[in-house]
């Protein structure tokens, strides 16, 4: 009598073992679902809010920014748009000097990246490759000037005075209404607009020649160089083929030790 208890007890602990083992398992299981799916929203709440990539396909920010340089950008620098809660959030206005990301008035909105020059009410002009705003010469040494560049009267002056100073270069868009915007040899930003300009002034498709930037289009505000690779400038006018995309990932990866700019890594940007 005394075995067949014995037996009974052991079938009855071993139940229970296996109960509690399933418990676990499944608690287990149902825990990592949960933290999986709060990392998931949470990467997508940074990326969609707080912080995204970007590339630099082109040189028109050189000095400051290298083709190649890999950005964070901050999305929520520039979020406020005259809530309530505005005031208790880290949220300010785009401030002359800032570099800005958004995205360009035409042509699909690719993401263009530059520095803001003026702000709404400002007056600026370009005498001589020096700008000035509201009547005063601006100290900048980020600007760049390339003396072999190419001879383009928007790089020594700016506005145009007369619609026979226009460049066939312009967005069509622009040209048409730059004149609105035109006052005794200025150009006036208008409210909600920004106008802004690559710091490699003589090879930057800027405001210029496509006009203001508008403050719904701006994304963000970049950080810092997280990583740097020396690669080859971007036309933006054609996607690479697969094998092309791949054979120049392939290519990087190779010589990735010697093509990434180590001392450019963690540099913030200004």
């Amino acid at each position: 009598m005394s075995q067949e208890i014995v037996q009974e007890a052991g079938v009855a602990s071993r139940e229970a073992a296996a109960a509690r083992t399933e418990k676990h398992e499944g608690t287990s299981l149902r825990e990592y679902i949960e933290s999986l799916l709060v990392t998931v929203v949470l990467a997508l709440f940074g990326t969609t809010f707080v912080v995204q990539a970007f590339k630099i396909p082109s040189q028109s920010m050189e000095p400051t920014l290298l083709v190649g340089d890999h950005l964070l950008v901050n999305k929520f620098i520039f979020g406020g748009r005259g809530h309530w809660y505005d005031a208790v959030l880290p949220y300010r206005d785009v401030r002359r000097g800032d570099v800005i990301v958004f995205k360009f008035p035409f042509q699909d909105h690719p993401h263009y990246v530059k520095r803001v020059i003026g702000v709404a009410g400002d007056r600026i002009k370009i005498v001589d490759q020096q700008v000035y705003r509201n009547g005063q010469k601006l100290d900048e040494p980020y600007a760049y000037h390339d003396p072999a560049a190419a001879y383009d009267p928007f790089l020594y002056n700016f506005p145009p005075s007369s619609k026979e100073e226009l460049l066939f270069s312009m967005q069509p868009e622009w040209s048409q209404e730059i004149f609105n915007y035109v006052h005794d040899g200025e150009i006036v930003v208008p409210p909600g607009k920004y106008f802004a300009m690559g710091d490699n002034r003589d090879h930057s498709w800027d405001s210029r020649y496509w006009g203001f930037v508008d403050r719904e289009a701006i994304m963000g505000g970049p950080v810092v160089i997280y990583w740097s690779v020396e690669t080859a400038e971007d036309d933006g006018n054609e996607q690479p083929s697969f094998g092309a995309a791949m054979k120049d990932l392939f290519d990087t990866l190779i010589h990735l030790p010697t093509r990434t700019r180590w001392k450019r890594m963690f540099r913030t940007v200004h």
